[in-house]
């Protein structure tokens, strides 16, 4: 079978329009569509050009196939199963910063350059205080900055020459943050007055919401798929039809981004902040709460989990009964939405592997459930069980067995330090508990404050562990909530 690349497939060739940081499965069954559909339907006639954020990545197995990728979208379009396979050939070039980092500069002077997207996950938009100007920088803010300043550079602080940034990154005012460490960088850095007034008056950060189901790779039954495409495809990405974008964006960038001319969803707004709230919280907080909890259960993918009697059961109860409730939202509109989320859970089309969604979940339980605990307890004056009940299942998981297999757990180094080291020292009594919920709540780095001071919450999510440990997720998960 024939392997896809500029040999099989006529590739266009295209100037540089966007720099992208990031290659992952999400940004290229996402923005990158986009980009594909805007070629493909209108006259915008751009490449993107990718920069690999960490050392270890794809961009090399980009290349091998001349930075071509088929895209399976699948689920329901206009009340019809559709199924249907794009080939993307929006990115033009690659570079790893780590390997090539004057490549990686000169990327600021491609004079059509003008957007820059990035998803680096909710983990990387950080400032890193022992990044320099010299590079390569280990921090993705701290690499741009540097991006940054040689554009101002090349281009000797021309105001027209910077750049619409819209970070994808799921936090929440993820344009406002990534500008502030930027900022930082600049100071720090000393990279003078002027170049600080360009990258104010010249650079556009634009706040963004992301919202598509990406399961990625099919990698349990990519034969069968290169079979169906006919040919080897090492970068397939599987994706839901469904996608939205909410841009707060000025007007000038529907110029440089047309992507309202297409039906990409995409709705660029004043506030998007009710958009944000809503979907983060309900839908990424169901699959955040949903994860430990289904795959310590025995369960992997997310459609078998919402199907399941008891935790599909659990799921929507943490979703209908302590998540909607703290959402200053009309209720009819909020569960409306809620149902759509459960819809798209149980696509019969996708097969969303709960470990694929684990990466970096102690952010993420920050990020997309802690702001439901929180606020239901200050509302109610009481924990929201199933919402305490997965924080002490994800604390479990993080142990990295399921039964007795071992299980590969993704997490920045900090976090993996902290529970190897937890899970160490444990010794199996109800102290052992107490001291590993202390140590994972007190954890500066992820948590706003210390999480153990919340009224009630230690000794919760301490009985919590030990019915997990001594009887397993089953009987925990009936035992506790059901």
């Amino acid at each position: 079978m024939e392997k896809l690349s500029a040999k099989t497939y006529d590739k266009t060739e295209r100037p540089v329009k966007i720099i992208q940081f990031g290659e992952g499965n999400f940004l290229r069954a996402f923005t990158d569509w986009m980009v594909q559909k805007l070629n493909d339907e209108t006259d915008f006639n751009g490449g993107i050009a990718l920069v690999q954020p960490l050392p270890a990545g794809l961009i090399d197995l980009l290349a091998s196939q001349d930075f071509l990728y088929t895209h399976t979208l699948k689920g329901i379009k206009n009340g019809e199963p559709v199924k249907e396979h794009l080939l993307n050939d929006s990115i033009v070039s690659a570079v790893n910063p780590y390997t090539d980092y004057e490549g990686y500069l000169g990327l600021a002077e491609v004079e059509t350059a003008r957007i820059i997207l990035s998803n680096t996950t909710e983990s990387g938009i950080a400032y890193e205080p022992e990044d320099t100007l010299e590079g390569p920088q280990k921090g993705f803010p701290a690499k741009l900055t540097a991006l940054l300043h040689a554009r101002f550079k090349a281009f000797g602080g021309d105001p027209e020459k910077g750049f619409a940034i819209i970070p994808c990154e799921l936090i929440d005012r993820n344009g406002d943050k990534l500008r502030a460490v930027v900022e930082r960088h600049a100071r720090e850095w000393e990279l003078g007055e002027g170049f600080q007034a360009w990258l104010a008056e010249a650079n556009t950060f634009c706040n963004s919401l992301v919202d598509r189901i990406v399961p990625g790779y099919p990698r349990d039954r990519i034969r069968e798929v290169w079979e169906e495409l006919g040919y080897e495809d090492q970068l397939v990405v599987e994706s839901e039809q469904f996608n939205l974008w909410v841009i707060e964006s000025p007007a000038v960038l529907k110029e440089l981004l047309p992507v309202d001319r297409t039906d990409c969803n995409v709705l660029f707004v004043e506030d998007m902040t009710p958009y944000r709230t809503r979907k983060v919280r309900i839908l990424n907080g169901a699959h955040t709460t949903l994860v430990p909890v289904a795959y310590l259960y025995g369960i992997d993918t997310v459609k078998e989990a919402v199907e399941h009697p008891v935790v599909g059961k659990y799921i929507s109860q943490a979703v209908y009964e302590e998540i909607i409730p703290t959402l200053d939202l009309p209720k009819e509109e909020l569960e409306s939405f809620a149902g759509e989320v459960m819809d798209r859970f149980r696509n019969p089309f996708i097969s969303h592997q709960l470990r694929s969604i684990s990466l970096n979940g102690m952010s993420k339980y920050n990020t997309r459930v802690l702001p439901s605990l929180e606020g239901y307890l200050r509302e109610k004056g009481a924990l929201p069980k199933r919402l305490v009940f997965s924080l002490a299942a994800m604390m479990v998981f993080y142990r990295g067995l399921r039964g007795e297999e071992t299980i590969p757990v993704n997490d920045a180094e900090d976090i993996l330090e902290l529970y190897g080291k937890a899970w160490a020292a444990f010794d199996g009594s109800a102290e052992g508990r107490r001291t590993l919920a202390r140590t994972v709540l007190g954890h500066a780095p992820v948590w706003t404050s210390d999480l153990s001071s919340l009224p009630g919450l230690l000794d919760l999510i301490v009985e919590y562990l030990g019915l997990i440990l001594d009887k397993g997720m089953e009987e925990a998960l009936k035992e506790a909530l059901l």
